[in-house]
This record gives C-alpha cells, structure tokens and sequence, in this order.
C-alpha cells in the first residue's frame, strides 16, 4: 500500500461530461474529451499550453494512428479525426439502426485494433455491444448485451482485456490471443459495491495493474491481476470517468472527471506508452 499522494488539479474548462485522457507521444501532449460539450483538449505540459478544439458531434473515445492523427468513436460511427480542423471523416458506423446508441469509450490493442463499446445514451436498454476496428477497416462485434460500455485496457503482456458493463458494476477480463487478437473466456474480474459507484475507464501500469475510474465514487483504484483492491487513490470530483498515464516518462496518472475537469497525480509507478491504429 501506498502513504499519501498528492492529487493536483491541471485544468478545469467547466465540462459537462469530461472523458478519454490519452497520451499523444507524438505532441508530448494529454489530450481529453468533453463528450457532451463536443469538444477535445490538450495539455502540453512542457510548455503549460491548453487547447481547445471544437467537434461537429459527440466523441467518446479517440487514438492515435500510426500514420499520424487521430481515430475516433464518436455519435455516427468510426472516424478518422482532424483535431485542428475539427473534421470527421467516416468509416462505418455498425450501429445506424439504433439511433439511441452512441460510442462511448475506446483503446487500441497491442496488434493496432481500436476498440470501442457503444451505450444507450438514455442508460436504460442493454443495446450497447463492443466493437473491434482492424487495421484494413473492417469492424466486428465482439461483445454485445450492454447498457453503458466503459474501460476497454490491455495488459502488458497482451494477453487480457478488460471492459466494464457500468450500470451493473461489473469489470470483465477476456483472455487475447496474442497472434490474432481473439478474444474468449469472458469472466467476471470484480463487481463493485453500491459505496464505491460504477467502474468506468480504466488503463494498466507497467506492473501489469489495473486503474479503475469510479463513476459516482470519487476515486481511482489499483485492482491486483485478481481483481483485489490494491490501493485507492482518492479524486476531489464526484464523478471520476477515467485515468491514462502520461508525461515524459510516462509516470503521471492523468485523471479525468465528468465536471471537475483535469488531475494528475505521481503515483509511484509508470504507465506504457498508449497503442497506436495501424489503420
């Protein structure tokens, strides 16, 4: 266990739903999300430099792609994004006839697929399904069932993926296979209790340790590969929504909350640079 971290406030642009912290090594830069407020951040630390960036719809999630900007889940589907131009260009939208759903969170496995689970936006009927966008465009439905989606993280050594079903409280870890990303074996990795609110996003370190969001708790857990509650790093906003590390040396968690904006906190142990769309 842990003594005491300092958690510290980077920047709050009043957002209404603040989500998706992803490191851009590329920009030495976090870049953020207001999904509702339909806009992207970026905080360049070395330099104190704060952006904002209008969008032309909701963004749940976005990426980094190897060929240079961004891929992102968004309201309508798939999309490359211009984050200076704010322009989406479609890919798919494997969705177009359930109009209530929109994407919601997403992350890139080791091999350069984009995950990214879509939700219900009213929060009440299990439409949300886990989505996998390959590298040559196509899109597979992985998992399905789901009221509001959260989390997709990878393991160090790629063998696990974790997601969570929000609204029941419950993280799910599949095992991948590293050859071909496949995914199986689903099972309950850890249901949280009513006090600790809703998993939401979620990111590994380095140790092969998860950092659970808790939406409605206020905190962000380190969970042992047993799903046991390692440590609790407590966040001064109800509504914690998601957690990615960041900095030079990738050793700053960087907390996202839905209205309290931007934290970071050194928290004693190093994260690994974000997986990139090879697409």
């Amino acid at each position: 266990m842990m003594g005491f971290v300092q958690v510290t406030s980077v920047w709050n642009p009043g957002t209404t739903l603040g989500e998706g912290p992803v490191w851009s090594v590329a920009d030495g830069a976090l870049l953020w999300l207001d999904i509702k407020g339909r806009r992207a951040f970026r905080f360049t630390p070395a330099t104190g430099a704060r952006e904002v960036f209008d969008l032309p719809e909701e963004v749940g999630a976005v990426a980094p792609r190897r060929a240079g900007g961004l891929v992102a889940a968004a309201r309508s589907g798939f999309a490359f994004l211009d984050l200076e131009g704010g322009a989406l260009v479609p890919i798919a939208d494997p969705e177009d006839d359930l109009p209530g759903n929109r994407f919601n969170d997403g992350k890139c496995d080791p091999s350069g697929s984009f995950f990214a689970g879509t939700m219900d936006d009213a929060c009440e009927r299990p439409t949300g399904s886990l989505y996998r966008l390959a590298p040559d465009l196509t899109v597979e439905c992985v998992d399905t069932g789901y009221v509001v989606t959260n989390g997709p993280a990878f393991a160090p050594d790629g063998r696990t993926m974790v997601h969570t079903a929000s609204l029941a409280r419950t993280i799910f870890a599949f095992d991948r296979d590293p050859t071909d990303g496949a995914l199986s074996g689903r099972r309950v990795l850890r249901t949280l209790d009513s006090e600790e609110g809703l998993p939401d996003g979620m990111t590994y370190d380095a140790e092969g340790f998860l950092w659970c969001a808790h939406w409605a708790g206020g905190r962000v857990s380190r969970l042992a590969p047993d799903g046991s509650v390692e440590r609790v790093l407590h966040i001064a906003g109800r509504d914690v929504t998601s957690c990615a590390f960041g900095g030079e040396e990738l050793d700053l968690l960087y907390v996202t909350t839905a209205e309290d904006g931007l934290f970071a906190a050194e928290v004693g142990v190093g994260g690994l640079p974000p997986a990139e769309f090879g697409g």
